[in-house]
């Protein structure tokens, strides 16, 4: 090979191997960011939510199928660790209390890796649940497979579904009232007025509002 030709040959490899490794690179953020839109996008309101079968902290399997007298469900996704789920935790206790004679219980869900947090695992659930006296299920995600079907991001993340003929329709998604830190300082009950609504017939005026609290880990 003559100087020449080394000279459009060289400069020609190293274009065609940089073209090739930003491609790559592209291509790895497209799935990266596809992956993540998959996990966080879940249900809309209207949406048929489908069962699940989760372990409950007294060792039996729990699914929305097996409540044959209900009208809805209050779904909450919460954990042990995070200090915004801990605050609410009184909360989600009172609307159980509240609703669950009316036809709408709660039924509450730590969809957090117990690895990446300890104290959320399976054994400090079952102590978690006893320490506050939780009157409703309190279910693990195994694998994390029930949380990204509805869209939660968040403990606490709420969703309220109402028992049709059709399936458990999505009627509102989002936070328990407009203070999550301060029980105390709450001006709108989103989940309460939801439920209401629904309970009288009509449909829930707010239906989606934003979940505050930490980010559920993986």
């Amino acid at each position: 090979m003559n100087k020449a030709m080394k000279s459009i040959y060289i400069p020609t490899i190293l274009l065609l191997l940089t073209t090739l490794a930003c491609n790559s690179s592209r291509d790895k953020v497209e799935q990266a960011t596809s992956k993540s839109t998959a996990v966080g996008s879940g249900y809309t309101i209207g949406d048929i939510a489908t069962d699940f079968h989760l372990k409950n902290i007294d060792g039996k399997f729990v699914s929305l199928a097996d409540y044959t007298n209900v009208k809805g469900f209050i779904v909450v996704f919460t954990c042990n660790h995070c200090p915004y789920a801990v605050a609410n935790e009184d909360r989600i206790v009172a609307l159980d209390k509240k609703y669950r004679e009316k036809g709408f219980p709660v039924i509450a869900i730590n969809p957090n890796n117990p690895q990446s947090y300890p104290a959320d695992s399976y054994e400090n659930m079952i102590v978690r649940a006893e320490e506050k006296g939780f009157t409703f299920p309190y279910l693990v995600d195994e694998g994390q497979k029930i949380f990204p079907q509805y869209g939660a991001t968040k403990t606490p993340h709420t969703y309220v579904l109402e028992k049709t003929n059709a399936g458990n329709r999505v009627a509102y998604i989002g936070a328990i009232d407009n203070n999550v830190t301060d029980a105390n300082a709450v001006t709108k009950r989103y989940v309460e007025e939801a439920v209401d609504a629904i309970l009288a017939g009509g449909k829930p005026v707010v239906t989606e509002t934003k979940a505050i609290g930490c980010s559920i880990k993986m």
